[in-house]
């Protein structure tokens, strides 16, 4: 089947062009319902209409800052003349308004905002301050002046919208009007109410499809409306009433004072207050890939923009819909997700198979019509036609159009959406937040998991455990450790030490709302921050004590973070670095002594240290340097901190323990066939050590370091990144140069973990992006696919586990649904052909219909995961989804259904007694219609193993399973003993029924036998 998928069909699980997923819609055909089959696909309109948004956004941003730098020379001696305070804004405490503070920003006009007084003029007129934010005292008066920080979305639609798209398929309409016409002519000819069965039957059977289906696609849609809701969860740190707190996005108001740091996403329009190094990227919102500096010269910041190097205070002054990215995020949320490559294989699939059932269908209708007309002919009444011939002509009609129902697999792509919408819900509740439906398929194919170290394998809870200052030694395990240590050194010594660490940090430490003191920033940081307390240390007496002439905040690429100090008193100027141990180790000529002096770094020393550093990695502990250097040329803030010439002060040694059941995880991996790779920055030694204690690290595996890995040629790389298992001190560029080759020369799917700002390409480049929640930045979780909720490696694992079974579900599915099409095709057709009539009516086969789409998705594609789908090997890249176990099961259990349903036309009177009873057809009609419904009960059963022989096992645990075999069997029962007038059926005996059930029942011990007798490797 797949083979007759041309290349059109094909698609990458994400980043895939406008153009290819254009293509494979232009190459559907015999879509029953356009509305139901690309409702959860890309909106492509709406795309371009966002395209075309940030094309104009990228125009008005240019044209601002030329007009801006232009007035900027013009501003002095100019006054505010022009504009005037709404009464009600003044009214309300405040001296500018909504559009006022939306002009500059958006217009980038230097020149109003000089006007104003700058950004402490604006946060005056806003009636906050720039120190303390803003007071929450009556928030509900800004809120109805300035707005509120959300976008407008598109209204959910209720469940009657979805009923009204169910009526929009093209065969229920035909099958409408043939009720229609059928109740007419019915009426006309038999009188009320016989006449009118057959048409209200019909009917019946529409509504019952329509209703069960929009059901089902409603309560898909509030699962991915809960989905998104988790997905727009975005928090930053404010300042709000002279506390520092972390805040969702959606709350922040004009006036509100908001720290960022590298990968957060600007939350709202505002200006620059302070800060270092800030270097803004705006693409997102214009689609210029050029950085942009922000300083006190270029002070706008654009909401929807990402931080791409350095910190900063802002004020927000335009929020929500006011915002161009909040009128760009109304578009782009029309635009809808990507459809996966499963959907639109499966959307090809369906294609296929309805032209074939369109064949079918026609010569069905043609031999019908043909039989008739011989009939006719035979009778010598050809040329005089009556009602009755018209109710049967259009009988043949409404068979010929139910064929098409049954034909065209209209389910087989929604079962994609329906089992992708049902394992994001659970996988919520296991801690993984799915951005794009595809992550959810692809991840079931992994066949490697590139993860950091620090907080996915470990518990990212770190407290510095030893220390190595002035040359000695000493274990800080407990709180006693650190004073007693701090008294055997000398008090200039602790006084530098204090000052590097709570001046060159990014984070900070606060007194919080309940007047207890909180430490903010990276766990690595907060470490640092606490060592330096219990040394004595006043944070807010250290910062408020020296003044800041340059920061250099940390980075991957640098692995190490610098600032510049002036001291007080005029007594000159200091800078200070920390980072890598062997990087600022290197770039170190002098080190305090045992003594606390100053003394050159000679071979002795600088070997001792070394061993330090690797004595303490050997423990597992992350090691970091601390120096410092007096900059007795004196500094510029346009400088560059100098990269060598430092004295070292120490170096402390972090304990990060690893995550409990992570070892149990990695090892469920290997069982699975995938491996697993480290991927970090830390140290070799650290890295080895954590990696064996994980079970990543193996005696045949290689752990090398990224500047080893960047040095190697082509050919050497082809032998080594397969037996690579930890890559240490790696820079982004070294883990995406090693996902891409993993991806392109050894075709392996690859999910990569990430957190940093920088590890962005290497998540947009492989095949699953993970994102960790909570140390993860703003502009990782954007790029990555899913989001690891509590940055849990053992989440991978439950993310690789959903993954395969949604696979594996929609196989199941598929098997399913084409072994109903395959022998509902061919018992009507060649009946017809045979004896000028069809054993299944249109309402049997709209019933049928339902049970093998709805229903049989709900049942098999809802199915949770089990530990056995962890110790096979994954499908990898190049697998067939459509595989030769899932042939030999559709074509075994077709043949036997087939055979089964000739032997009851043939036979069927004969051995159940009927041949002189009046109904006779009537009865044998019934029972093929039972005993083929029956079969696919059974069936059912047996397509929730592919191969395993025990297909019962946890089936009641299954709730959805089991509720919809019990209801399907429930409106048999009703549909064949009490709606018999409707449905063309009759009350069967006992023995009739037994029959029915135990035909069906004999397709599970023909299961058993071809799994046993026809054993196939896939």
């Amino acid at each position: 089947m797949e083979s007759l998928l041309c290349e059109k069909w094909e698609l990458k699980p994400k980043h895939s062009s406008t153009e290819v997923l254009q293509r494979w819609r232009d190459l559907c055909g015999v879509v029953k319902n356009p509305k139901r089959r690309f409702r959860f696909t890309a909106n492509i309109s709406k795309r371009h209409e966002a395209a075309e948004m940030r094309k104009t956004n990228q125009e008005k941003l240019r044209i601002a800052v030329l007009v801006s730098k232009a007035a900027f020379e013009f501003i002095k001696g100019a006054k505010i003349s022009n504009y005037t305070v709404p009464d009600e804004v003044e009214a309300a405490g405040f001296k500018i308004c909504a559009e006022e503070l939306g002009s500059i920003v958006e217009g980038h006009d230097l020149k109003k905002l000089k006007l104003h007084g700058g950004a402490t003029g604006i946060a005056e007129k806003l009636a906050t301050d720039a120190s303390n934010g803003l007071s929450t005292t009556d928030l509900s008066r800004r809120q109805e002046l300035y707005g509120i920080n959300k976008f407008q979305e598109s209204k959910p639609r209720n469940f009657w919208v979805f009923v009204w798209e169910a009526l929009h398929d093209m065969t229920l309409m035909i099958l409408g009007v043939c009720a229609l016409v059928s109740l007419v002519v019915g009426i006309a000819t038999e009188g009320w109410p016989r006449g009118s069965h057959d048409g209200l039957g019909i009917v019946a059977s529409i509504l019952l499809v329509v209703f069960v289906t929009a059901s089902s696609d409603y309560r898909q849609s509030l699962q991915f409306r809960d989905l998104d809701k988790e997905k727009k969860k975005i928090s930053i740190q404010v300042t709000r009433n002279g506390y520092r707190q972390k805040m969702s996005i959606y709350e922040l108001l004009p006036g509100d004072v908001v720290h960022l740091a590298i990968g957060d996403q600007v939350p709202a329009d505002g200006v620059f207050l302070s800060g270092f190094s800030v270097l803004i990227d705006e693409s997102s919102l214009t689609g210029e890939s050029e950085p942009v500096m922000v300083n006190n010269e270029n002070p706008f910041l654009l909401s929807g923009t990402k931080v791409q190097d350095g910190t900063c205070k802002m004020l927000i002054t335009t929020v929500g819909m006011r915002t161009q990215w909040g009128k760009l995020m109304a578009t782009l949320s029309e635009g809808g997700d990507d459809e996966t490559p499963l959907q639109v294989k499966l959307n090809g699939v369906a294609t296929i198979i309805g032209k074939i059932g369109l064949v079918f269908a026609v010569v069905t209708f043609a031999v019908l019509v043909q039989k008739l007309i011989t009939r006719k002919w035979a009778d010598g009444s050809s040329l005089v036609w009556s009602g009755d011939d018209a109710l049967e002509l259009l009988d043949y009609f409404a068979i010929a159009v139910t064929i098409v129902v049954v034909a065209v697999p209209e389910g087989l792509p929604l079962a994609v959406t329906l089992s992708l919408a049902f394992a994001m819900k659970k996988m919520m509740n296991d801690k993984a937040l799915v951005r794009h439906l595809a992550a959810c398929e692809t991840m079931g194919s992994a066949t490697s998991i590139c993860s950091d170290k620090t907080g996915t394998l470990t518990t990212n809870h770190m407290t510095v455990v030893k220390a190595c200052i002035c040359m000695n030694v000493k274990e800080l395990t407990k709180p006693e450790h650190a004073s007693a240590f701090c008294s055997e050194l000398l008090q200039s010594v602790v006084k530098t030490l204090v000052q590097s660490i709570f001046n060159n940090t990014g984070g900070e430490v606060v007194v919080n709302k309940e007047g207890k003191r909180e430490i903010l920033g990276t766990p690595t940081e907060a470490a640092i921050l606490e060592f330096g307390l219990s040394l004595g240390g006043d944070f807010q007496g250290e910062r408020q004590a020296y003044k800041l002439v340059k920061v250099e905040p940390f980075n991957s690429t640098k692995k190490r973070m610098g600032v510049v100090l002036e001291l007080p008193g005029g007594a000159g100027i200091r800078a200070h670095t920390k980072g890598a141990s062997e990087i600022v180790l290197a770039a170190c000529n002098r080190v305090l002594n045992s003594k606390g002096e100053v003394v050159p770094l000679d071979d002795a020393s600088f070997n001792h240290l070394k061993e330090t550093i690797e004595q303490f990695a050997g423990e597992a502990l992350r090691t970091l340097c601390l120096a410092y250097m007096e900059l007795e040329q004196g500094f510029s803030a346009q400088d560059d901190i100098p990269h060598s010439g430092f004295t070292l002060i120490g170096i402390v040694g972090i304990k990060d323990p690893v995550r409990p059941g992570v070892r149990e995880s990695v090892a469920l991996c290997r069982s699975a066939g995938v491996t697993v790779r480290m991927v970090t920055g830390d140290n070799i030694n650290t890295a080895k050590a954590i990696a064996r204690e994980c079970g990543i690290l193996t005696d045949d595996g290689i752990a090398i370091e990224g500047p080893d890995f960047r040095e190697k040629s082509l050919e050497e790389l082809y032998h080594l990144v397969p037996k690579i298992q930890v890559m240490a001190r790696s820079s982004p560029l070294d883990k995406h140069t090693l996902v891409k080759h993993l991806r392109t020369t050894f075709n392996e799917v690859v999910a990569v973990t990430g957190d940093g700002t920088n590890d962005a390409p290497a998540l947009h480049e492989a095949d699953i992006g993970l994102a960790m929640g909570i140390a993860g930045t703003e502009v990782a979780k954007e790029s990555a696919d899913v989001i690891i909720l509590d940055d849990n490696f053992s989440t991978i694992v439950t993310v690789a586990k959903w993954g395969r079974s949604v696979y594996v579900n929609i196989q199941k599915f598929v098997q399913f649904q084409l072994t109903v099409n395959i022998v509902a095709l061919i018992v009507n057709f060649t009946s017809a052909c045979l004896t000028g009539s069809a054993p299944l009516t249109a309402v049997q086969l709209l019933w049928v219909n339902m049970i093998m789409d709805t229903l049989g998705a709900l049942a098999l594609a809802t199915e949770p995961p089990n530990e056995a789908l962890m110790k096979k090997a994954p499908v990898g890249r190049s697998g067939n989804f459509i595989t030769n176990v899932m042939w030999r099961n559709i074509l075994g259990q077709s043949v036997y259904q087939f055979v089964v349903i000739w032997f009851l036309q043939a036979y069927g009177k004969a051995y159940f007694e009927i041949e002189n009873y009046p109904n006779s057809d009537l009865i044998l009609n019934t029972i093929i219609f039972n005993t083929f419904v029956f079969c696919q009960l059974f069936n059912e059963v047996n397509s929730r193993e592919m191969e395993k022989i025990n297909v019962l096992q946890g089936i009641l645990k299954n709730h959805v399973f089991a509720s919809v075999v019990g209801s399907t069997v429930l409106f048999q029962i009703l549909i064949v003993e009490f709606f018999g007038t409707f449905a063309n059926t009759t009350p069967l005996t006992m023995r009739q029924w037994k029959a029915s059930i135990f035909i069906g029942f004999l397709g599970m011990p023909i299961a058993v036998i071809l799994k046993t007798l026809i054993p196939i490797r896939n």
